[in-house]
């Protein structure tokens, strides 16, 4: 399997490079060259590791299939995941919801971190290379923690995480602030996710940076969801919840599935569409979006538009207005990488670009667009549970909102991505049950817990004890000087 730019599809690189670089030298990303398909009934009646052995040597073709069996066992065996890898909990009729917080950091960031720490290291081993990676990644909330908790420790290996100042919750940045490790760093970003996540964009643009970095045998990667390491990994728990779904009756085989997911940089529901590419019966793909939301807005009107207030809200990791990886989408839909690298050229000078009709049209054939404020927000979360006895946390409840905005319009089953743990967020949680005044978000915690008997997790409850290593506070300017003394 081959893998080209999104600016510029004569480059050719294997798996391993692609994952060693993370960017393409052009800015572009790294999309495969073509779809492998499969028979969904391939995957009837496979455990976790074992879906996701399958799904990943289709991708990753010059990875020794030995070592990819070994790492998957590691990532997603019983003893990972408290055991719940993929856990498909029916909410109501013709409604389910992934769980996929179970993990250590307890959001799904742990689904593809606890593996591309093992991917990363393994593809440098491939291309021969011996040098220290500077790994830079710029997060919303969730990606810093489990980037960090999967990369700590490794040889060869620095990673620095950059999160926007009070653009998290304050569980968020606990966990980041107390990561342990000789190798990790983490810095607090004046502005929002949008200045942070273009900061980090430039260091890796910037051609002088990487020669002086060569002199010492040193590189850049990333580990947020531009690095293909990060995306293949998601495409696994679609195929996953598909054959759970086939196996507990809620869907005949073969019959379409809808998927809600709550979207931020447009990872997750990207890998949905490459499900669907492969064979799996995918059926529409809703994109749930908060107050910020212009990719609601660009699923209609093909306008896609950040020149517009940036909203803090409950639901935190969806705080974006740049998705990036709507531009592999592009891509994927137009086959036409000068055009891509025009709007995002576009998109970089003006603030703003317009999809040809022909291309919206094809692109909404299977996305679809919805969002939700955080009043709606927290709405969902008490109807939720007064209802169903089902704890959400934010970000599932947008996305709750959504799909309830989009079932009417499909006779298709839907499964909505629950992305974290409700006690990820306990003060806008307890809140939206009729219970405000928490003392901090640890007595929030134990509130919502008494009044929910739903247990919190051990590795959030124990944040409290830790100390904080990282307060730092920086500009976005700064994080060349960082990366290259990292």
């Amino acid at each position: 399997m081959e893998y080209t730019s999104t600016r510029d599809d004569t480059l050719r690189v294997s798996a391993s490079e692609a994952i060693v670089k993370g960017l393409a030298p052009d800015g572009g990303l790294f999309v495969p060259a073509e779809f492998p398909r499969v028979s969904p009934e391939a995957f009837y009646g496979l455990t976790y590791p074992q879906t996701a052995e399958k799904i990943l040597r289709l991708f990753l073709t010059d990875y020794d299939p030995a070592f990819l069996k070994t790492a998957v066992e590691q990532a997603y065996g019983a003893d990972r995941f408290s055991g719940k890898a993929g856990f498909l909990a029916h909410v109501e009729e013709r409604l389910w919801s992934l769980e996929l917080w179970h993990g250590p950091t307890c959001a799904f960031k742990d689904y593809a971190l606890q593996l591309m720490p093992k991917l990363f290291v393994e593809a440098k081993k491939n291309l021969g290379d011996t040098g220290t990676t500077k790994i830079l990644v710029a997060t919303s909330g969730d990606t810093g923690k489990a980037a960090l908790a999967g990369y700590a420790g490794l040889p060869g290996i620095r990673i620095a995480v950059f999160y926007p100042d009070a653009g998290t919750s304050e569980v968020q940045r606990l966990q980041m602030a107390t990561q342990e490790g000789e190798n990790v760093a983490v810095y607090a970003v004046r502005g929002n996710f949008d200045d942070t996540q273009t900061g980090v964009k430039r260091v890796f643009a910037d051609l002088a940076l990487a020669e002086r970095l060569a002199q010492k045998n040193e590189r850049l990667s990333s580990a947020n969801s531009i690095n293909w390491g990060r995306l293949v990994p998601q495409i696994i728990y679609y195929f996953y919840s598909y054959a759970q779904l086939v196996a507990q009756n809620g869907v005949a085989a073969g019959d379409a599935v809808d998927y809600c997911i709550p979207t931020g940089n447009f990872g997750d529901i990207l890998a949905g569409y490459y499900a669907k590419r492969m064979g799996l019966p995918v059926g529409r793909l809703i994109c749930a979006s908060n107050r910020n939301n212009v990719l609601t807005e660009f699923l209609a009107t093909g306008r896609y538009d950040v020149r517009r207030p940036f909203y803090k809200t409950e639901s935190p990791s969806m705080d974006i207005l740049v998705s990036s990886n709507l531009e592999r989408l592009l891509y994927h839909t137009t086959q036409d990488a000068a055009a891509v690298a025009a709007w995002m050229a576009q998109l970089t000078q003006d603030g703003f670009y317009t999809l040809p009709e022909d291309v919206l049209s094809q692109i909404r054939e299977i996305f679809l667009g919805a969002c939700a404020d955080d009043a709606q927000g927290r709405e969902e979360i008490r109807v939720r549970f007064a209802q169903n006895s089902y704890l959400c946390d934010t970000h599932t409840a947008v996305a709750f909102c959504a799909a309830r905005t989009a079932m009417p319009t499909t006779a298709s089953p839907c499964v909505v991505f629950s992305t974290a743990s409700p006690y990820k967020f306990p003060c806008a949680v307890l809140g939206a049950l009729g219970e405000e005044g928490a003392v901090d978000e640890f007595d929030a915690m134990q509130r919502l817990m008494k009044k929910t008997n739903v247990p919190v997790p051990e590795s959030l409850a124990s944040l409290r004890e830790k100390d904080v290593r990282f307060t730092d506070v920086i500009g976005k300017n700064e994080i060349p000087q960082i990366a290259f003394s990292l």
